[in-house]
């Protein structure tokens, strides 16, 4: 049996991982995907490498009840492509995703399938499947998404540890099949002003009557933002803030305060996510999002854990920290 290579891609690491690359979030809606040309860069990377032809690539991917969609229809039917998916749990985050590929790694390496595995991922969840697939003589390379400076993005240092060697993907490849959604409108004919509105004449005011209020009158009438009562949504008591769930909606429990460092934190990685939204959402996206509220919908709740995970360098976001996030997103979307 002639000598061969095999890819172990774990989706949701290669696109959050460019998307950050192209957009600075992990925001998958934010970026188009050219899946041919993506999975060719990796089997090029893989076989330069290695200088083995791939056997195969194994694509995992998390689905609705494990049933692919119309875009992962078309990737399983790509040639030497296998399709494994996973489900999404009752919180929209991966489940069954990385068993799959450990136990992939594991058989895989018993039965010698090929010599060499390239795995696209960063899991800390993985380095024990790899250590395991070592020990049947196989050589397992990690595949690194690099970042915008060139260090790999999102690689978890047990994992590298493990690995008997990382190498990143090539970073222009990368960028001609991972694109940016542009949302912005095509230039049309320009458009006239509207004429200007025809003021009626005030009539004779009858003796008594009160002078009519101009537009100064009311604005000054109306009460200043420090004077209108708190929203109960976004409320302070004097020991926290109050935290609601992206699943229900509702107030789960008061948070204690963060201090000055962990708040600009928070408020940088949600404004990141918001902005990548806002400039790459259309609108049936905005009403969905406007529609769910308060809830947050599952795409923008995962990227706002993910880029937390990284800018905190934390591999697990605790539940005080997801509250500020969740919390701190409509904050931030109201004041835009």
């Amino acid at each position: 049996m002639r000598a061969t290579c095999s890819l172990y891609i774990d989706t949701g690491y290669l696109l959050a991982s460019a998307a950050t690359r192209v957009t600075g979030t992990s925001l998958r809606s934010s970026i188009n995907v050219h899946y041919p040309g993506l999975i060719d860069t990796l089997v090029t990377t893989a076989e330069t490498l290695s200088g083995l032809p791939v056997l195969r690539a194994h694509w995992y991917d998390s689905a609705r009840n494990g049933v692919p969609d119309a875009q992962q229809e078309r990737i399983g039917e790509l040639a030497k492509v296998k399709l494994r998916l996973g489900r999404f749990g009752v919180n929209g985050e991966q489940k069954g995703v990385d068993l799959r590929i450990g136990l992939d790694l594991v058989t895989h390496a018993r039965n010698r399938i090929s010599d060499v595995f390239f795995l696209v991922s960063g899991d800390d969840d993985l380095t024990e499947a790899v250590e395991e697939a070592q020990a049947h003589g196989v050589q397992v390379v990690v595949l690194s998404v690099p970042a915008a400076d060139g260090r790999p993005h999102g690689v978890n240092r047990h994992l590298l540890r493990a690995a008997d060697d990382l190498h990143p993907i090539d970073g222009p490849a990368l960028d001609e099949s991972v694109l940016k959604v542009d949302r912005r409108p095509l230039p049309g004919p320009a458009v006239p002003d509207p004429p200007a509105p025809v003021t009626a004449k005030p009539g004779p005011r009858r003796t008594g009557q009160a002078a009519p209020r101009t537009p100064l009158d009311l604005a000054q009438s109306r009460p200043s933002p420090a004077d209108r009562p708190a929203s109960p949504r976004t409320a302070a008591t004097p020991s926290g803030v109050l935290a609601y769930s992206s699943t229900t909606g509702s107030v789960s429990h008061v948070m204690p305060e963060y201090d000055d460092v962990a708040d600009e934190a928070i408020e940088d990685i949600v404004g990141r996510v918001l902005v990548a939204f806002q400039e790459t959402a259309d609108p049936e996206q905005i009403a969905e999002l406007e529609g769910a509220r308060p809830s947050i919908p599952r795409d923008i709740d995962r990227a706002l854990l993910l880029d937390a995970s990284e800018a905190l360098d934390r591999y697990t976001v605790d539940e005080d920290v997801r509250f500020r996030l969740r919390a701190s997103f409509w904050e931030q979307y109201d004041r835009a």
